[in-house]
């Protein structure tokens, strides 16, 4: 009697460990292929982390946009469109862009921010639609507020390696309709010459989110499945 009341016992429990994993795998297989941003492209020569970018393309954090001479980019996503200039690198990092060289034009109303180097460009107010122009090159930063206010935050190289800081060691407001300009004494440290894009292929799709998920829902199913093929105990004596 003991032992069936045992058998029924871990049969219960295999159907609750069953039912925890059908409940909770495909919530988890959308959120680790849920992309942050869309990249559209306009032209030819956009490329994602050195591969060649569909017309729409799937964005996620520190994901690296690179535009050709005669090409150029767009970046939407909640809150915020950014336009990607001609002859521009600039790596995607969710709330925050990385200019690394060339152009951006910024349309946000999340405050959407603009690191290059050393140099933080931050709208004024987060609660209104801010349009700003930022353009590095050569390590000379240039800033253009068409439409509300941004600081340009400077930060010391110490700050910019420990953490992403949104404090200023030193400020500089520009208003609205106004340009500035400042050195990046960090640098921004650009590559000069990106690798030519090439057309696309598989690449490490071990790695990416879709197939992180995927392997991780078969996981559950092969356990599921293991656990839920039949009502036997775990370890089953002989009569």
């Amino acid at each position: 009697m003991s032992q069936v009341r045992g058998g029924r016992s871990v049969s219960r429990w295999r159907q609750l460990v069953c039912l925890g994993l059908v409940a909770y795998l495909p919530g988890a297989l959308v959120a680790s292929d849920s992309p942050s941003a869309i990249l559209k492209v306009s032209g030819e020569g956009v490329a994602v982390n050195d591969k060649a970018a569909a017309n729409a393309t799937a964005l996620y954090p520190k994901d690296l946009i690179r535009t050709g001479k005669t090409s150029a980019a767009r970046i939407e996503m909640s809150g915020s469109a950014v336009d990607v200039n001609p002859e521009t690198i600039v790596e995607f990092d969710g709330d925050e862009l990385v200019l690394e060289h060339g152009g951006l034009t910024v349309n946000t109303g999340t405050g959407l921010r603009v690191r290059v180097g050393c140099l933080l460009v931050v709208p004024v107010n987060d609660a209104v639609w801010t349009h700003f122009d930022v353009s590095d090159v050569d390590g000379k930063l240039s800033v253009f507020a068409e439409k509300s206010d941004v600081y340009i935050n400077e930060h010391s190289k110490k700050e910019i390696r420990d953490v992403k800081q949104t404090g200023r060691s030193s400020r500089t407001i520009v208003h609205e309709t106004e340009k500035k300009t400042r050195e990046d004494k960090c640098g921004a440290g650009y590559v000069k010459e990106p690798t030519p894009a090439v057309a696309p292929v598989l690449g490490p799709i071990l790695d990416s989110p879709w197939a992180v998920g995927t392997g991780a829902a078969a996981i559950g199913v092969i356990t599921c499945w293991a656990l839920c093929k039949n009502d036997d105990p775990i370890s089953p004596h002989s009569p």
